[in-house]
């Protein structure tokens, strides 16, 4: 038939090639169609012998010809049937035929919307992501021991690169720029005060006094400085008094004393002492609030220390060291920092998979992000696939599908052939039977 010409035209015409199974499809469908071209065949040879021995042997062959003949009808009308789905029957411009080559474009966009409205709905995509278990998943390729070496290796040789970028781009200085900036725009006094107000809630400042009394007593029991504050006091003293070692005599009574008063205040939470840095503390604060004079200070030490030229060559040479570090442990997969990263994505994993609530959490967090996602951009996926629908090459859409469903259409043919041979049958024997 031209219908099986026509498709093994197009199927030779088309720009795809065809894999193993496909042509495996293909092979069963040319034999399906001989067999139902055959079917037709034969449908209308024994028609025509019916009809001859109807006449001249005997009536009887009545009913075998009305039963060819219904075949043939039914096998014909199924044969059209299937065929104006993909091209005109034997060529001719006969209305309504080449079905879906003719709406290509509304079958496009009826599909786009079809998917969007069913398939990407609100509830069917939640209750599909509510069943993927992602924080699972990941766990499990995290404790792989491979892919978080895989996983590490990859970050860390992005890293030389994004730095790169980061330089070629200037991005670094631009940054630099607005740390500086922002710096400047920042009134340090207020935020001294409140950091030092919240320092010194329940009086966490006195771990600040307990310290340099920690330092003046080690320095009271250090032979050096000792030896130091001695020479000071023999300097000072006449040297009659040195001849009787006065100074050592100074020096113990102002070092037992002050050892003393250091353990004394040490020893007692409420001590005078404490209380006056107490004071010393709070009228400091006070001050960095409202007093002009230790705002312009603080003010202008600030441009100072941003103004010093010394500043950038630190920032450059940390730059540096950083990068250098970097350049030299990537390229090692057994380098500390490849072991680290490694080791610390594998304990990441080992940890969700340990901490039911965390998993439930991120898996909530993920259906609830990528549910969004689907939603604000479903018009999207419904416009691409209408838009692929209407670009491809109806040929080749029409090949791959008769290729795929082509066989199943055929046995239509069968169908029509039998039910419409049993069907003539039946109407013929009423048609005698009324008759009688």
């Amino acid at each position: 038939m031209n219908a099986g010409r026509n498709f093994n035209r197009v199927v030779k015409q088309a720009s795809f090639e065809l894999d193993e199974r496909d042509r495996l499809k293909l092979r069963d469908l040319r034999r399906t169609k001989f067999i139902a071209t055959s079917v037709l065949v034969a449908s209308v040879v024994l028609l025509a012998v019916a009809k001859i021995l109807e006449h001249r042997v005997h009536p009887g062959f009545g009913f075998l010809a009305a039963f060819a003949e219904a075949a043939t009808i039914g096998g014909l009308a199924d044969w059209y049937a299937v065929v104006v789905l993909f091209r005109r029957p034997l060529g001719l411009p006969i209305p309504h035929t080449a079905i879906i080559p003719a709406n290509q474009q509304r079958i496009a966009q009826s599909l786009g919307e079809f998917i969007e409205t069913h398939f990407l709905a609100p509830d069917p995509v939640a209750a599909k992501l509510q069943q993927v278990d992602f924080a699972a998943a990941a766990s499990e390729w995290l404790s792989d021991p491979g892919r978080s070496a895989g996983l590490a290796g990859f970050i860390l040789r992005l890293l030389p690169e994004t730095l790169n970028a980061v330089e070629q781009s200037g991005l670094r200085e631009f940054a630099a720029r607005r740390v500086v900036a922002q710096l400047e725009a920042v009134e340090l006094a207020p935020f001294a005060a409140g950091l030092l107000a919240t320092f010194t809630q329940d009086r966490r400042h006195q771990h600040i006094l307990d310290e340099v009394l920690n330092l003046l007593n080690r320095l009271m029991t250090d032979p050096i400085a000792l030896d130091a504050i001695r020479q000071k006091i023999r300097a000072e003293l006449p040297t009659l008094l040195n001849l009787y070692r006065a100074d050592t005599y100074v020096l113990t009574k102002l070092v037992t004393s002050g050892y003393a008063f250091l353990e004394e205040v040490r020893a007692d939470p409420d001590h005078p002492l404490r209380a006056e840095f107490d004071r010393f503390v709070a009228g400091f604060i006070e001050q960095l609030t409202t007093s002009p004079g230790y705002v312009a200070k603080i003010e202008t030490l600030k441009g100072d220390v941003l103004a010093y030229p010394q500043l950038a060559e630190l920032a450059q040479g940390m730059w540096d060291s950083f990068r250098h570090f970097l350049e030299q442990n990537v390229r090692d997969p057994k380098s500390m920092l490849h072991t680290h990263l490694q080791t610390m994505l594998m304990e990441a994993g080992r940890q969700l998979a340990d901490d039911a609530k965390l998993r439930a959490d991120i898996n909530r967090g993920m259906t609830a992000v990528l549910a969004t996602f689907i939603q604000e951009n479903k018009s999207g996926v419904s416009a691409f696939i209408a838009d692929q629908v209407k670009s491809w090459d109806m040929d080749q859409l029409i090949s791959l599908i008769e290729i795929n469903i082509g066989r199943d259409l055929q046995y239509i043919r069968f169908n029509g052939a039998a039910i419409g041979g049993l069907a003539g049958l039946v109407l013929y024997t009423a048609g005698i039977w009324l008759k009688l």
